[in-house]
């Protein structure tokens, strides 16, 4: 109690200076050691009362002193209600913006309950919500925020040392905003509280005994100077205006309680400069607070394990999946702090990602970069997909680090053909795997539908053009509607190119109409696709029917995955991007041997729409619960065998370091990408046609080998599918395995020759000995290898890969400090030379022939300007060679080089190897025999 016979003010003004201070110290400190840092409040303002633009000023003044920024979002008085909550939804799940205030009061045709409770209670910095006052009543709970004035009335308390604890507190006035808040506040704070209101009877005597007097009942002197207890706190929340003549407004402002107090109280604040300047320094604490939660939480990546019951013997693929329960997507969503707005689940555990994320993060640093390979495989394959998935699993759920696997998605030619699915297998797989080997979100479909709307579309255009005059031609694309012809965009996209400025149809003169109509189809070079193994439209007829007057030719299918549209897809890196590649793509040449392209025919925007949806990756996750990209599937013989650019950048900011700061091992994860078939294809082009596009750098290639592959290498018989295995595979042979390590030795040497270090995977068989394992861990080692590590992570998961990841980790750090990669040729070379380049270094060719054909393109090409494109070679998977029966690591050879082919869009020209499918057929036993659903319960049975 004060020595005077007048009360301590309790001076808000003073302390709310003190607040703001202090708040600006610590946005400054905070931000001097993450620069990402910047709160931010929104405020809507709904109307133009000025009172309202007056306090919405002030908030504005107080965030730019402290370092918050502030948008101001004035709305007008008429707006409808189902409009402003579409503001709010859209501030609500914007994740640069920390704090929303809805300025009150707004207009009467709107529901002021039901926009206080819009607003996202993580962003309620007002403490209005019911979900931040309902905590205040748990003890085992606390809200998001408090409201600000009784978190202002709080403050004073403390900032004066008054102690709560035990004392009878007595609250006036029962509102949401500040009579039960801080009546709660200061239960909580172990006072003894008593909540008043005008119904409360005998008041007086309540008042008399109370050692804290809050009144906030917004009624002028409610509360009479001798009720107040000698030596009371009192907080006087009120503002009332009272008639005063003698000052210039013809009133002055007084509080709940009258004046005279005190002269009996202990404290009191003042009205006004009281309670009042807390409440704007409260609201800006708060905002400060959410700001800091937000960016720590986002800053580090939940690891939440799901975890494994292993069985011995390994039950199917299926059965291990259909028995793991996954994470719901929405609880993996915000475990990497991805914002409602940045994915839209389809189902209960697949989401689209939108590629905002990477402009919300694009100051974040990348995480570890790391990419799986394999060597020269047999056709049963050597499991680079189940190691991807078991490393990814081992970095997460044993040494806890974030994680994240970036794959391509499979194929339903194969998973209904003979190789089956790509989510891996056993307990390394992508979850669920019905999903990811089934239809998944619709991509495949989307370029199977794109693709052959070109095709139709070329067919279409050349029938058109055969039947029709110019002028005919004309009226039917640019037709006159009320009087007036207008160019669709793309046609003036196709003027531009043709040389011609106009822009109104009706300008044109009878050469330039031709010029714009005729496209001149000579030779089509697009073909239809399906993702269906199915042989017989390998090579078709079309054009039988009477209605197309004759126009028989022939053409063929490929599978989805082979078109153009799918490795656009991959090696996009935004959906400007996209329409720009889709729009180049070659589509036919005309009779004067000149390209046309899909903006030629007009049909680039439909194209970007068909894909618009595909560009965003698809979120899963692993069976141990790590999070897994699924997205785009090119193959890797024919075209490059990566999964997509935008899936990697997502991945690699979600796991990175913070805007400013360095990546460590402890503040930033690893991405796991796996490029398709050995290191001689898939990694050779992930380096120089991914990596190139993408400008990312990897930091750790991991090499996937087996005893079996490697004994086939050194000399073994033939690995045929739905055979049983030699006895040379299922025996310790170790001059058969030495033999065959010139194998990964070549690919060893080749990650050596971009600057990488390669740890070598070894997936190991239960056939394979220690011996046989132990001889490939020493040669690797010998030959380069930063280490070679055998797994079991078919068996075991993430825990049969431990080693591994320790490797891996290792590995990254290392390289970090000190990253030696580089590209393995100039793009701006000649082709001849990049496709010798690489047939002489990563394939240890003696020469490389061209054929007629080859020759002809190569010069057609370079006519054309598309000689500065990176090459993507179309070969073999099986040999260094262009010869599948070549084994081991042939050198000298004569590579030779078929033809040559175009990809405009993809960005890169692809030369043929050899004869190469692109549209596999189904086998005398196809996989769908043991492929089926259970009528009652609808799950998915025999899918591997």
């Amino acid at each position: 109690m004060s020595d005077s016979s007048t009360a301590v003010r309790l001076d808000g003004k003073v302390v709310s200076e003190q607040v703001r201070r202090e708040l600006a110290n610590t946005v400054s400190e905070f931000k001097n050691k993450h620069p990402a840092f910047a709160p931010k409040l929104v405020a809507i303002q709904v109307g133009t009362r000025s009172d309202s633009s007056v306090y919405i000023r002030q908030k504005s003044k107080a965030c730019n002193e402290i370092g918050i920024l502030f948008e101001h979002i004035q709305l007008p008085s008429d707006i409808q209600q189902s409009e402003l909550d579409k503001h709010l939804d859209k501030i609500n799940n914007d994740p640069l913006v920390h704090g929303i205030i809805v300025q009150l009061p707004v207009p009467d045709h709107l529901n002021t309950k039901h926009i206080v409770h819009s607003i996202c209670p993580e962003k309620d910095v007002d403490g209005f919500h019911a979900e931040n006052i309902g905590h205040l009543s748990k003890r085992a709970t606390e809200p998001f925020f408090h409201s600000c004035t009784p978190l202002g009335c709080i403050e004073l308390l403390k900032r004066y040392n008054i102690s709560v604890a035990g004392k009878n507190a007595v609250v006036v006035g029962r509102s949401d905003i500040v009579g039960s808040p801080i009546a709660m506040m200061l239960t909580n704070l172990d006072a003894t509280v008593t909540l008043c209101h005008s119904k409360t009877k005998d008041i007086e005597a309540k008042v008399r005994n109370a050692d804290i007097l809050v009144v906030a009942i917004g009624k002028l002197e409610f509360i009479k100077a001798d009720w107040v207890k000698q030596g009371a706190v009192v907080i006087d929340v009120g503002m009332n205006a009272k008639d005063d003549p003698s000052k210039k407004a013809g009133y002055r402002w007084v509080g709940d309680v009258e004046a005279a107090a005190k002269q009996r109280a202990a404290y009191m604040t003042p009205v006004p400069g009281g309670v009042g300047p807390m409440t704007v320094a409260m609201l800006l604490s708060n905002v400060v607070t959410s700001a800091i939660r937000h960016f720590e939480a986002s800053s580090i990546v939940s690891i939440v394990p799901n975890p494994l019951t292993l069985q011995d013997p390994v039950p199917s693929d299926i059965a291990i999946a259909s028995a793991q329960t996954p994470k719901l997507i929405s609880q993996l969503a915000g475990e990497l702090n991805l914002a409602h707005a940045e994915f839209e689940p389809y189902g209960k555990y697949t989401a689209k990602v939108t590629l905002d994320v990477l402009d919300r993060l694009q100051n974040n640093s990348n995480g570890h970069y790391v990419v799986v390979t394999g060597i020269s495989p047999t056709p049963l394959g050597e499991g680079k997909s189940t190691v991807t998935i078991g490393l990814t699993q081992a970095l997460y759920a044993h040494l806890k680090r974030p994680a994240f696997a970036c794959v391509r998605q499979p194929s339903q030619g194969p998973t209904f053909g003979i190789k089956g699915g790509a989510a891996g297998g056993g307990y390394s797989q992508v979850t669920p795997m019905t999903s990811m080997n089934l239809h998944l979100t619709g991509d495949i479909h989307a370029i199977t539908a794109a693709n052959n709307l070109v095709a139709a579309a070329v067919d279409a255009r050349l029938f058109h053009e055969s039947t029709q005059t110019d002028m005919q031609l004309f009226n039917r694309l640019c037709p006159k509607k009320k009087g007036e012809r207008k160019f669709a965009d793309i046609m003036l996209r196709r003027l531009q190119n043709l040389g011609i400025s106009k822009t109104n149809p009706d300008d044109l003169t009878p050469e330039e109409i031709s010029r714009f109509v005729r496209l001149d189809i000579d030779q089509i070079m697009w073909r239809r696709v399906l993702d269906t193994n199915d042989r017989f439209l390998r090579e078709i007829t079309i054009g039988e029917a009477a209605t197309e007057r004759g126009m028989v030719r022939k053409t063929g299918f490929d599978i989805s995955v082979a078109s153009e549209i799918m490795a656009v897809l991959a090696l996009t890196t935004s959906l400007p991007d996209m329409r720009e590649r889709l729009g180049r793509m070659v589509v036919a040449l005309s009779k004067k041997g000149e390209p046309i392209t899909c903006d030629d025919i007009g049909i680039t925007g439909a194209l970007t729409v068909l894909m618009k949806d595909a560009i965003n990756p698809t979120l899963m996750q692993t069976l141990e619960g790590s999070p897994v990209f699924v997205h785009a599937g090119p193959f890797a013989n024919i075209a490059h065998g990566n999964s997509s650019i935008v899936a990697d950048r997502i991945a690699l900011k979600l796991v990175g370091a913070p805007a400013g700061e360095p990546v460590t091992l402890e503040n930033a994860g690893y991405v796991v990408t796996e490029a398709g078939f050995g290191a001689d294809i898939g990694f050779e082009k992930f380096v120089n046609i991914k990596c190139r596009a993408s400008g990312l750098v990897p930091d750790a290639a991991v090499i996937v080998a087996t005893i079996r592959a490697l004994k086939m290498h050194g000399g073994g018989p033939d690995v045929v599918p739905g055979k049983p295995l030699a006895e040379e595979y299922t025996r310790e042979n170790l001059g058969l395995l030495e033999k065959g390590f010139a194998n990964l030795r070549r690919h060893i040497e080749n990650v050596s020759k971009v600057g990488l270090q390669a740890v070598v995977a070894i997936n190991a068989f239960s056939t394979d000995t220690e011996a046989e394992l132990e001889l490939v861990r020493r040669l690797a080692r010998e030959a380069g290898a930063y280490d070679a590590v055998p797994t079991n992570l078919w068996a075991k998961g993430g825990a049969g890969a431990t080693e591994l990841a320790e490797a891996v980790v290792r590995c990254c750090s290392e390289s970090k400090q000190n990253s030696k990669f580089h590209v393995l040729y100039d793009h701006n070379l000649p082709i001849k030379s990049k496709i010798e380049t690489i047939a002489k270094e990563f394939y240890r060719a003696g020469s490389v022939s061209f054929s007629k054909e080859a020759e002809r393109k190569i010069e057609e090409f370079t006519r054309n300007g598309w000689d500065k494109m990176p090459v993507c070679m179309a070969k073999t998977q099986y040999s260094f060679s262009a010869d599948p029966a070549l084994k081991g690591a042939p050198e000298g050879f004569d590579l030779p080089i078929r033809d040559i082919r175009a990809s405009l869009g993809a960005g890169f020209v692809y030369p043929l190897c050899g004869a190469m499918q692109t549209l596999p057929g189904l086998p005398t036993r196809p996989c769908f025999y043991d492929i089926d659903v259970d009528s009652e319960t609808g799950d998915v049975l025999g899918l591997f």
